[in-house]
């Protein structure tokens, strides 16, 4: 695969909750995806584990799937006081070293691909921080 993007997503599920790569895996599959759409997941606690196999075109991001790879955090939302829930920065401190880590050895195999968030791609607020800016030095 010929990767020129990696783009950082959250998965939209709100702040202190944990899900899996299971979990994931069936949301997509309930929306007609063949297997989870993310290469990579990182959990709250900070481990990485694997989703879809990195040599298959990723279903992550419309338009760049076939040229990048797809990493999502868990978390992306805040309850609110009024019980609303809003889309935030709710990396954990382990999420976010494990971020840094991962986008570093994906850097070492692809180091001309440019790191993104799903933000870049779509009119969504995904990953809920500016990825682009964020890892701009990697």
């Amino acid at each position: 695969m010929n990767v020129k993007y990696i783009v950082v997503h959250c998965s939209a599920t709100q702040e202190g909750r944990d899900y899996t790569v299971r979990d994931i895996t069936r949301w997509h599959l309930q929306r007609g995806f063949n297997t989870i759409g993310y290469h990579y997941v990182i959990y709250r606690d900070g481990t990485i584990h694997e989703g879809r196999n990195i040599n298959t075109p990723g279903a992550h991001c419309y338009g760049v799937n076939n040229c990048s790879v797809g990493v999502c955090y868990i978390g992306g939302q805040r309850k609110m006081p009024n019980g609303e829930l809003q889309n935030a920065d709710t990396r954990t401190p382990a999420q976010m070293e494990a971020l840094k880590v991962l986008l570093k050895l994906l850097k070492l195999k692809w180091p001309d691909a440019k790191i993104c968030g799903h933000r870049d791609f779509s009119t969504k607020d995904c990953p809920c921080f500016n990825a682009t800016a964020e890892y701009a030095k990697m």
